[in-house]
């Protein structure tokens, strides 16, 4: 380990179980000498094991919904009281479709579940970032990143509405990372992440066949949760105090692919 975090505070949102990106970069943080307050809606840390990462890294938990101002006013307040100062580094790692869950084709969409998932997935991550730029919680180079994903550009049918989910999120680390750069010297970026079988991921129709798929596409293969995870660990630390409004593919190169040699062997004809 590098002690790449030592001194440093943090809030990570969204570590559900073992499988979770979020749960390997609260240990990666734990290794490199970060302190931390975990966090979930409390029906997630129903379903997970978030009480068990707390031991193992020392760390505090604060339910919150982070679709709520006032939970997440409730949280800044106790994380920074309960570290002993501003933040450094802030983990955005939510995503949710409930038409995804209940299996509605993105042509049919219920109107009502794609708020309540643009709202999960997306629009969280500007009310983290309005409660923290008001309450002034984050040190100056501090770091925030919130994880996504390539459908936000390009077509992957079975993704349905969180595509669009995701779009927006890349957006608003843009919009809200201006005004983060300008006013408070704090970065602001989006992971776009290979697929990756987590929880969540794995709730997608076809998920096997993404993750087969890029595999074969990407030079480097895909990237894994715990890689993901480093990558993370690399944008909290003072290495990267200049990068900031990016959106950064952590994809094995598939995002600059068109076709690759094992992907054609499958189609031509011998």
């Amino acid at each position: 380990m590098y002690n790449l975090l030592k001194g440093k505070r943090g809030i990570i949102f969204g570590a559900l179980d073992e499988n979770s990106i979020a749960w390997k970069t609260a240990e990666r943080a734990h290794e490199e000498g970060a302190t931390f307050v975990l966090t979930n809606a409390p029906i997630a840390m129903r379903m997970g094991q978030i009480d068990k990462l707390a031991e193992k890294t020392n760390s505090e938990v604060i339910p919150a919904d982070a679709t709520s101002i006032e939970d997440l006013e409730n949280l800044v307040e106790k994380a920074t009281e309960i570290l002993g100062g501003k933040l450094d580094f802030v983990l955005h790692s939510i995503g949710m479709s409930v038409n995804v869950r209940k299996k509605v084709p993105y042509t049919e969409s219920n109107y009502d579940f794609t708020a309540k998932g643009w709202d999960v997935s997306a629009v969280s991550f500007h009310k983290v970032m309005s409660v923290l730029y008001k309450k002034d919680a984050m040190n100056e180079w501090g770091s925030i990143v919130a994880l996504t994903y390539m459908a936000a550009q390009r077509v992957f049918p079975d993704y349905n509405d969180m595509a669009d989910n995701k779009a927006y999120l890349e957006s608003i680390a843009r919009s809200f990372g201006y005004y983060f750069g300008s006013d408070k010297k704090v970065r602001v970026n989006t992971i776009s992440q290979s697929p990756t079988p987590t929880t969540a991921g794995q709730g997608v129709k076809g998920f096997d066949g993404f993750i087969a798929y890029a595999e074969k596409m990407s030079p480097l293969g895909n990237a894994t949760a715990q890689e993901c995870a480093d990558y993370t660990i690399s944008l909290f630390s003072d290495l990267t105090k200049k990068v900031t409004l990016q959106n950064l593919f952590h994809d094995g190169g598939f995002s600059n692919m068109g076709v690759s040699q094992s992907v054609m062997e499958y189609f031509i004809k011998e």
